[in-house]
């Protein structure tokens, strides 16, 4: 292994201290993890915060086998220290990449191939932003969802972080966009991020408003991260053909559902989970975010959308502000 000289042998991370509010996280000295053969130290610069972050915090999601209890699952920083396998990536190397786990402190492992170069017209704010989210939003939205030039996408949640990427990626490869969003400044946010439609769910049906946005026709792909009765919705509001993309349950696991509306459209219903998939899976979705996405974020087609950064010793500031659903994109914190 080869190790840069300036790699201490302590850190500070965030550590859950027990299942609880935004005040159970606390930083805590732990020894700097050593990079397996095929991954990467990266000296963490930012980390972006989640909602599994928030849902681990509270005792709801679990790290997978093996992986850190630390939370955090995207980070930007420098190559620090390499494994001995590692071939694509060299001492100092400026990377941002999707991490199983342990973004909130110094120091963080990652596989090679879940890492991807940093653009120059990047900060490492920015860079923190991405991977969770941008292979997330690719990898449902186009791959799993189809979604395609000419045809609509329905968002909920549009001035998320993954909302906020979704819209603009949609925009960018054709595609007409419709959101739903909980507040006039919310709303007003999406339209100006490329939004052809922004329902403020607590003020109007989105079914209908959808419907009524597609002459009668519905959308093509519908992105959900809400579930219950939003799923029954989902179906009315989908398209002939339609494809309902699942990617987290704010509401319920479970629902009462028509079941003769997928037959009757025609619909599919899918849906993933990104934090547990195998390593090659994940280095799948990275080389094709790669492709498709770095280039428009280098042409500044794209870009992250930054609500608020904090000191990463502030998180659980950053916690308590997701949790308030006041932000509009991303939080990240910053070492």
């Amino acid at each position: 292994m080869e190790i840069m000289a300036a790699v201490p042998n302590r850190m500070t991370a965030i550590a859950i201290r027990a299942p609880g509010g935004p005040d159970v996280l606390i930083p805590e000295e732990r020894d700097v993890p050593r990079p397996a053969a095929h991954e990467v130290l990266v000296q963490v610069a930012a980390a972006g915060v989640n909602r599994p972050d928030v849902m681990q915090r509270q005792g709801l999601y679990p790290p997978p086998p093996g992986a850190t209890d630390i939370p955090g699952l995207e980070i930007a920083g420098s190559v620090a220290a390499l494994g001995e396998e590692v071939t694509r990536w060299k001492l100092g190397d400026k990377v941002m990449a999707l991490v199983v786990g342990g973004g909130y402190a110094e120091f963080c492992p990652a596989h090679e191939t879940h890492a991807l170069p940093v653009a120059d017209s990047l900060s490492m704010v920015e860079a923190a932003a991405i991977p969770e989210t941008f292979f997330t939003v690719w990898h449902n939205v186009f791959t799993r969802g189809g979604l395609k030039a000419g045809e609509t996408l329905l968002v909920h949640g549009g001035s998320s972080g993954i909302g906020t990427t979704a819209i603009q990626l949609a925009k960018a490869r054709g595609a007409r966009v419709i959101v739903t969003a909980g507040s006039p400044e919310k709303c007003a946010a999406c339209l100006e991020l490329g939004a052809d439609l922004a329902i403020n769910y607590k003020q109007e049906d989105f079914v209908n408003a959808t419907k009524a946005a597609t002459a009668g026709r519905g959308a093509d792909v519908v992105l959900d991260m809400v579930g219950g009765d939003y799923i029954a919705r989902n179906y009315e509001a989908a398209a002939v053909e339609g494809r309902v993309v699942q990617i987290a349950f704010q509401g319920s696991p479970k629902a009462t559902v028509d079941f003769r509306r997928i037959m009757l459209k025609r619909l599919t219903h899918t849906g993933s989970t990104l934090r547990a998939r195998a390593v090659e899976d994940k280095g799948a979705i990275a080389r094709a975010v790669e492709a498709e996405v770095l280039p428009l974020l280098a042409a500044g087609r794209v870009k992250p959308v930054i609500d608020s950064s904090f000191p990463l010793i502030q998180a659980p500031a950053a916690h308590a502000r997701m949790e308030s659903s006041a932000h509009i994109g991303k939080l990240v914190l910053t070492l």
